[in-house]
């Protein structure tokens, strides 16, 4: 998705190619300038994490797997970070668990809707939801509230990958099974999701698409025990400490 060859033998190989892949994501009408910045403030905190994957974001990941399996209408919500970073490993995700795909963006055009749409076809997604906007998420006044009644309306379990915390809480408020994943664990997307993934994107959808595939024989009991034996406090409380450095 991008003509800028970085070098892997650059000591920060990965931080920048994702940088270039928003980059990238802006020129294809993708993403939004806006999200140039969201994606400086999350690398922050994954470069204090020591750009890896946790154990409580890899039991999170796990619990995640195990509430989109026993969902009955899961869809995940693709804003244009996530389209840009992680495009493919959206897709995979969704056919792991059966998840549909919906965009959802704070600024919303028509053009950035189909522009998304059409590269997630592009990266191997059959249908994508969002454009019909019927339905709206009550108790909010932005362009983030519009979404398919018969997508994200009627879900049980969201995926709400890099999301805005007034629409996590909103979600949260109408009884949805939230999913966030967000680097920062002091946010009110994370605190407000029944499971926070405090890990990078493009680590946490591959991972919950692991365990979604080691999980897809697992009885009803199995799921109901790894949901179960999920603690969402403590593992906010086991991120916030790795970022402090206190293990």
């Amino acid at each position: 998705m991008t003509d800028v060859d970085v070098p892997e033998s650059h000591p920060r190989y990965e931080s920048l190619l994702l940088r270039h892949r928003i980059e990238a994501g802006v020129e294809k009408g993708i993403t939004s300038e806006q999200g140039l910045i969201a994606q400086g403030r999350g690398e922050a905190f994954d470069y204090l994490l020591g750009e890896r994957t946790i154990p409580s974001a890899d039991a999170a990941e796990r619990a995640a797997a195990a509430h989109l399996l026993r969902a009955e209408r899961p869809v995940i919500s693709v804003n244009g970070n996530v389209a840009a970073l992680a495009p493919g490993e959206t897709v995979e995700l969704a056919e792991a668990t059966g998840a549909d795909l919906e965009v959802n963006l704070f600024n919303r055009t028509e053009e950035r809707m189909e522009h998304i749409a059409a590269h997630l076809r592009e990266h191997g997604a059959e249908e994508v939801l969002g454009l019909e906007a019927d339905g709206r998420v009550p108790g909010l006044d932005h362009e983030r509230a519009t979404v398919d009644a018969d997508g994200i309306g009627r879900a049980d379990v969201v995926v709400v990958p890099l999301e805005d915390g007034d629409r996590a809480e909103a979600l949260a408020e109408i009884g949805k099974t939230e999913i966030v994943v967000d680097l920062n664990p002091l946010s009110r997307s994370a605190r407000s999701a029944t499971v926070p993934v405090v890990d990078n994107i493009v680590r946490a959808l591959p991972n919950v698409t692991d365990h979604a595939r080691e999980l897809a024989d697992a009885d009803a009991a199995e799921l109901d025990a790894v949901v179960e034996a999920f603690d969402p406090e403590a593992a906010l409380a086991a991120a916030e400490a790795a970022i402090r450095g206190q293990r």
